[in-house]
């Protein structure tokens, strides 16, 4: 493989730019071609060689808004002024009711004429969102669709395919599909075929009991078979909208990179892509144990099958949607993993702990992209914090870790005074549930993968962004930027945009290639065993030596010791 072969000079790595509108352009203009820094010329290279296998065959048809699939024709939007089309609410698989409720996706109907696909479907049924819902989004079991955004103008172009699986601790959308946050229309401006996609959450995603095991293959994880059967779909279709199904990059965002890394440990998911990129989370042990066995998902199912319809499977089935919900246990803030209906190792779509599959070398290799953000605990942090006082954050930590480990921990997480102790919890909270896991991750696949790691930290923050704190990075990939949460009444301004800009250039060409280095762009140097360097998204953008490594080793080591208290658990 060649960017196996060509990897990037990891000693001409320091170099950084501020981040300025006129130091990088989204349509990768060649003014800077005369650089010879080795980051952008190993990319150049790939780039030329990647294009050459692009080149368009006899076969090669014009593509307009209208669009013949294997299923049936789709009527999409027409082009904007950047070229993109959007064709939106695909059926992928046919929709999870009745009978097929809590059974693997089944092939989606065709149908006659031709399918308005100019407006998005239904969210799949969830928690409530975590922020407002888009205008005229729905809810439905019925929702197993798919989105595409593409600018190419024939079906032999090849472009790089981009499929984005949305975050929400797998029992809601943050943001969903339909959100603005996610429009992929920037994306595919800039040279790829971006797909979105829904999948099954919560208790109609991942409900695993013993007689749905006895319809055939085991129960639990319908929502990752959706994912898979998603990715079938673009291997079959996306040569239609100009994509190329053998350069597909799959990426997400919080459980959507959870999602990524259990796709690189499915043996059922060989092949379907050949890049990965995952933003602020991992796959495997959380905060509070490992994944769920099969034995304890389906422990969780009896129990909810006998609550509600004395065991019976098909009385569950029977009941409505919004039954199920106000029954099952649910938690985005606190415990996504252990306490809702969620992924679990099922001997089958996640045939073994993911840690224990990627420490083997038994992964999907392929070229991964993670990293995290520099504040991700904040919005964990809801409520009252339980320790927000230097007294109680030390006795707390005294009785979990021990007297003798005391002075180490507080070494990491400091508690000097009140103030100091709530920055400290926000950190605490932020490598329990997203930081150790990632870092965890890129270590891992360095070490048992032969494709190359790139890992970042996104730590921006300006008067439209006032701080990095997680899933803040989703609009600045996209390209979407719009007024935050935190500063409602900022727009973005020059500097944010040209992060952007800077942020899109690198994904893209990671998908392009599996480097995410491109004319223009500060050298982003793979990630090493030793001496490893991080990119590092702020005021300035910059590869520097990775650091605040020595709390994640000490939460790490005690990661197999059980549970933490829940004392230790957020609220809110």
């Amino acid at each position: 493989m060649l960017m196996n072969l060509l990897s990037p000079d990891e000693g001409n790595s320091m170099k950084s730019t501020p981040v300025s509108p006129q130091s990088h352009s989204r349509r990768r203009a060649t003014r800077n071609i005369g650089r010879k820094r080795p980051c952008f010329v190993v990319t150049l290279i790939a780039m030329v060689v990647a294009s050459g296998c692009s080149a368009e065959s006899a076969h090669s048809q014009s593509i307009s808004s209208q669009v013949v699939l294997l299923s049936g024709t789709v009527q999409g939007t027409q082009r904007d002024a950047n070229g993109v089309m959007a064709f939106k609410g695909i059926p992928y698989a046919a929709a999870p009711v009745g009978q097929l409720r809590w059974r693997p996706p089944q092939p989606a109907p065709g149908w006659q004429g031709i399918r308005d696909a100019t407006v998005f479907g239904a969210r799949c049924e969830g928690a409530p969102l975590l922020g407002p819902a888009p205008a005229g989004n729905v809810q439905s079991e019925d929702c197993l669709t798919i989105n595409v955004w593409s600018a190419a103008q024939t079906t032999g172009e090849k472009r790089p395919v981009m499929v984005w699986i949305h975050g929400g601790g797998f029992q809601t959308g943050v943001p969903t599909p339909s959100s603005p946050t996610t429009d992929g229309s920037s994306l595919a401006a800039d040279g790829v075929v971006l797909v979105s996609l829904n999948y099954r959450l919560g208790v109609f995603g991942f409900l695993a009991h013993p007689a749905l095991d006895s319809e055939g293959t085991p129960s639990g994880n319908f929502g990752l078979q959706d994912q898979i059967a998603a990715l079938k779909w673009v291997r079959s279709n996306i040569s239609r909208f100009g994509g190329d199904p053998d350069n597909v990059t799959i990426f997400g965002q919080s459980a959507g990179a959870m999602a990524v890394g259990m796709l690189m440990s499915s043996p059922l998911a060989h092949g379907l892509f050949q890049k990965a990129i995952g933003e602020s989370g991992a796959f495997w042990d959380s905060e509070h144990g490992s994944l769920q066995t099969l034995a304890e998902a389906r422990a969780r199912g009896e129990a909810l099958a006998t609550q509600l319809a004395g065991g019976d499977i098909n009385g569950l089935r029977a009941l409505s949607a919004d039954t199920l919900l106000a029954a099952a246990p649910w938690s985005i803030q606190s415990d996504p993993v252990s306490d809702a209906f969620s992924p679990s190792v099922d001997g089958y779509v996640v045939p073994d702990s993911p840690a224990e599959i990627f420490a083997q070398g038994r992964q999907n290799n392929v070229p991964l992209l993670a990293g995290h953000n520099g504040a991700e605990g904040v919005i964990f942090m809801s409520g009252a914090l339980p320790h927000d006082s230097a007294a109680s954050f030390e006795a707390a930590a005294s009785a979990q870790f021990g007297p003798g480990r005391l002075a180490e921990f507080l070494e990491n997480y400091p508690a000097s005074n009140d103030a100091v102790t709530v920055a400290s919890a926000q950190t605490l909270v932020g490598d329990l549930r997203v930081n150790e896991q990632s870092w965890e991750w890129v270590q891992l696949q360095r070490q048992t993968g032969t494709a190359p790691v790139y890992a970042y930290q996104f730590n921006y923050s300006s008067p439209y962004l006032p701080a990095p704190v997680h899933a803040s990075e989703v609009p600045f990939v996209f390209g979407t930027l719009t007024p935050q949460p935190a500063a409602p009444t900022v727009p973005p301004g020059t500097q944010d945009r040209a992060l952007s800009n800077q942020m899109m250039n690198y994904w893209v060409n990671f998908a392009r290639t599996g480097n995410p280095n491109g004319p223009g762009l500060p050298c982003w140097p793979a990630y090493a065993i030793n001496g490893s360097q991080v990119m590092l998204f702020g005021t300035t953008t910059q590869a520097v030596p990775e650091s605040g490594t020595s709390g994640l080793r000490f939460l790490r080591s005690f990661r197999f010791n059980g549970r933490f208290p829940d004392s230790w658990r957020q609220t809110g």
